[in-house]
């Protein structure tokens, strides 16, 4: 095994990629392995306002299966080709290279992350899990900003899906701490993932 995989769950804008980012490591983003926009079998919002919509906060949304694969092979090989998805037109558009150099660890986040804790742990590719949080009112600002900025998708829509996110959060946080995660603030996060890999890192 040439390396070991560090799982990121949390709810979206929760500062996952920030923190994924600011530690220096590889990231996996598993938001690419969302199913496409045309798949026939992506979940819908039953009601509420945006009822009939994809629900891509369900995890029917995208293909965890895919994505162990993917681990498995950066952990044994170093590299691996990966999807290149794009929020905005529901699809992927391309592959690209992840390829880890000589890191002993890289970084897999996505607000679905928790569901490959479990399977990850068993095959002996975990390092570590934690689940990024804030608070709600704060991850829903920063959610909202980042897309809007993005136009991931109209801004009626992303009003009231951050909404919905922002009651269900705690139910989030949860869910990912009952599969194998540490609740952690980005801060603390960033400390606790610094002390686990720096004694390989730079020995």
């Amino acid at each position: 095994m040439l390396a070991q995989v560090i799982v990121l769950a949390g709810p979206s804008g929760a500062g996952k990629s920030r923190l994924a980012e600011r530690l220096g490591l590889p990231v996996l983003r598993l938001d690419d392995f969302y199913k496409d926009g045309s798949d026939p079998s992506l979940p819908r919002i039953t009601e509420g306002p945006n009822a009939g919509l994809v629900d891509w906060d369900h995890p029917d949304s995208w293909i965890p299966e895919d994505a162990v694969k993917t681990i498995a092979t950066l952990c044994e090989t170093g590299t691996a080709d990966v999807p290149v998805y794009d929020i905005a037109h529901d699809g992927r558009t391309g592959w690209q290279s992840l390829t880890l150099g000589d890191e002993p660890f890289f970084v897999a986040e996505g607000i679905f992350a928790q569901d490959i804790v479990a399977e990850c742990r068993e095959a002996g590719l975990l390092a570590a899990a934690y689940c990024v949080t804030q608070s709600p009112s704060v991850t829903f600002w920063r959610r909202l900003v980042r897309d809007l900025r993005e136009r991931r998708k109209p801004p009626f829509v992303l009003v009231r899906r951050g909404l919905a996110l922002m009651r269900a959060q705690p139910l989030v946080v949860a869910d990912a701490a009952t599969k194998g995660c540490v609740a952690v603030y980005p801060k603390h996060g960033y400390v606790a993932i610094d002390e686990l890999t720096a004694p390989r890192r730079h020995p």
